[in-house]
């Protein structure tokens, strides 16, 4: 372990036991960082900051607390957060609502899941705001509470948390996402990126008429549009063909296939030990599937 980062889990240490609330703050700051940026510091930090987590009685040491466990990616910060999501300083809510990102334990009904509901109901926008986003687009886990959550959201007073209910939905495929996106590509001021983001995961011919209103050149329309246009999904689905033939008959051995991802945008192929974004590869090949094989082919050899 390198010296600086020996003084810097030291001093880290060292403030979260101080008598005053900004060295802690500071020392969980420094402890957060460490963690993110060092794997094999992980398991100790959060050992430390479960600790504090116990007799820390400051909200803005709280806070601090929250995102530093985050950051060590240990599942043992959830009852933490669980906690801390019922406290009443609304800043200590909003980092427990975005921290909880880090430690999501993939269980549908988890007690994380459970508090970042609980959250989407907060009485503060910016609480609901972060809650409903971490719900939605960061974790990777579906279940009907999960979707009547992010549908209450649709009708929030506040547009940031609609379009975040709105996105989070499209994330998980519901076709009542769709006339609420065309809501929002509709809008005179723009549609945000993460917008074009879930128009793609969607995947909705009706969308397209929309999105085509923007420029191609801005970032997320053009997969936004690929994903929507029902031409370029067929010739996707040709070239995609193609290719996963001629693999098969070029390496049998190898064990070729495509998938999915459920929450996530895009094909994948995989062969051996390599795995490749399907459209990406197939740009690399002037959209030609035997020159893409002839690419994969060279990676193997």
């Amino acid at each position: 372990m390198e010296s600086d980062t020996v003084a810097v889990l030291s001093t880290g240490l060292e403030l979260i036991g101080s008598g005053e609330p900004d060295e802690r703050r500071a020392g969980c700051d420094l402890l957060g960082d460490a963690a993110d940026q060092h794997e094999d510091l992980r398991d100790g930090v959060a050992t430390a900051l479960l600790a504090l987590a116990e007799r820390e009685t400051e909200a803005r040491v709280l806070q601090s607390l929250a995102r530093a466990i985050e950051r060590t990616y240990d599942q043992r910060a959830v009852p933490v957060l669980v906690t801390l999501a019922r406290h009443p300083d609304a800043e200590v809510r909003e980092e427990v609502a975005r921290s909880f990102a880090g430690v999501v334990t993939g269980l549908p009904d988890g007690p994380e899941i459970r508090a970042l509901i609980t959250l989407t109901r907060d009485e503060e926008p910016e609480v609901r705001n972060w809650a409903t986003f971490t719900l939605g687009f960061q974790a990777e886990t579906d279940s009907p509470a999960i979707r009547a959550a992010l549908r209450d959201r649709v009708a929030d007073g506040c547009a940031d948390v609609r379009e975040e209910g709105i996105r989070g939905l499209a994330r998980r495929r519901d076709p009542r996402a769709v006339p609420l996106l065309l809501e929002l590509l509709g809008d005179p001021e723009g549609a945000h990126n993460l917008t074009f983001d879930a128009a793609r995961l969607m995947g909705a011919p009706e969308l397209l008429p929309a999105l085509l209103a923007y420029d191609p050149a801005d970032p997320g329309v053009a997969a936004a549009v690929r994903a929507c246009d029902p031409v370029q999904q067929a010739q996707l689905g040709s070239n995609c063909w193609a290719l996963l033939s001629a693999l098969d008959q070029a390496c049998p051995e190898a064990g070729v296939g495509l998938s999915a991802g459920r929450f996530g945008p895009g094909l994948s192929l995989d062969i051996g030990s390599l795995r490749y974004d399907v459209e990406a590869l197939l740009a690399r090949a002037g959209g030609d599937p035997l020159r893409a094989v002839d690419l994969v082919l060279a990676d193997l050899a």
